[in-house]
């Protein structure tokens, strides 16, 4: 890819949320519906702040919104795999003693990211995997709402269009995240999809691995990935963006090195948003689209 990246930072204050819907080529007439969906997000998020919330309660929130929005790749209308249904991705974690928990290869449930929640919470394991995940969120009280409640027919358009080799036109990307502060200073971030679509079944990407597609830690920053999973694997982009904010780097500078270096050494795109220790944040992209939506206590910006 020979575009740029690009890259924008701003400053939330004492505390905000940032998300992103996907980094992807959303058609322009679509892409006012998905910077929508983000600000709705974002404010879903925000208001968990307002009230007292923690960073991590805010991710949650905030991701769970997305997941719920047909429109994004994650929970319902999620992607397909090539056997034409959703397998879904998701992790959290929260910044102060590096808690985590994940889910990977999850089926029939609609809000994945409440899941590894739960796995956070419960401390023992950071990922579960496949059954083992269901099994885990039937333990923990969760319904499952079967696979067909969460296909949608946009998804099995993008499938069709996977297999014929026209590609998913219009789909908004990998992924969808949020990165929060709160008032005590907590760090948390968070991340859920449907991976790619027409992916071999049992196909894991970034987006439950922390590290590559999910990190948090008070001392730097939180980063949420989104974009070709295998090279964010690979390099690690989500450590390796806060690792750059720990150097004192800036939260969009961090990301847009990350950014290229992910296109560079491995021919990899995507996108990222982040939050640093100080409060400010950034966002970065090599694609030619990602949503994403910030809100904090004195104002809002959204834009893909």
């Amino acid at each position: 890819m020979n575009d740029p990246v690009f890259s924008q930072g701003s400053v939330l204050g004492r505390f905000g949320v940032v998300v992103h819907g996907g980094a992807g080529n959303v058609r322009p007439e679509r892409r006012a519906l998905h910077i929508e969906g983000c600000r709705r997000a974002a404010r879903a998020g925000l208001a968990v702040l307002r009230d007292g919330g923690s960073a991590t309660d805010a991710v949650e929130h905030a991701v769970r919104a997305l997941e719920d929005d047909p429109i994004f790749n994650a929970g319902t209308g999620a992607c397909l795999t090539a056997d034409g249904i959703v397998e879904h991705d998701a992790s959290i974690m929260e910044g102060h003693d590096l808690r985590a928990g994940a889910v990977c290869s999850l089926r029939g449930f609609a809000n994945p990211v409440l899941i590894a929640r739960a796995a956070l919470d419960d401390g023992r394991h950071v990922l579960y995997a496949a059954e083992g995940a269901a099994r885990f969120a039937a333990e923990r009280g969760f319904v499952p709402v079967g696979d067909a409640a969460l296909v949608t027919e946009a998804a099995r358009e993008a499938l069709a269009a996977a297999r014929e080799g026209t590609g998913p036109t219009g789909w908004a990307g990998g992924t969808v995240g949020a990165v929060a502060r709160d008032a005590s200073g907590l760090l948390a971030a968070a991340t859920s999809t449907g991976g790619t679509v027409n992916k071999r079944a049992g196909r894991v990407g970034d987006s439950p691995l922390i590290g590559a597609g999910t990190y948090a830690d008070d001392e730097a920053g939180a980063v949420s990935t989104t974009g070709h999973g295998e090279g964010m694997i690979r390099l690690c982009v989500a450590r390796s963006a806060v690792e750059a904010m720990r150097a004192r780097v800036s939260a969009d500078e961090a990301l847009r090195r990350t950014i290229e270096h992910l296109r560079e050494r491995v021919g990899s795109v995507g996108g990222a948003i982040a939050i640093d220790r100080n409060g400010r944040y950034g966002f970065a992209r090599s694609t030619a689209t990602m949503s994403w939506a910030a809100a904090w206590e004195e104002g809002e910006d959204a834009g893909i």
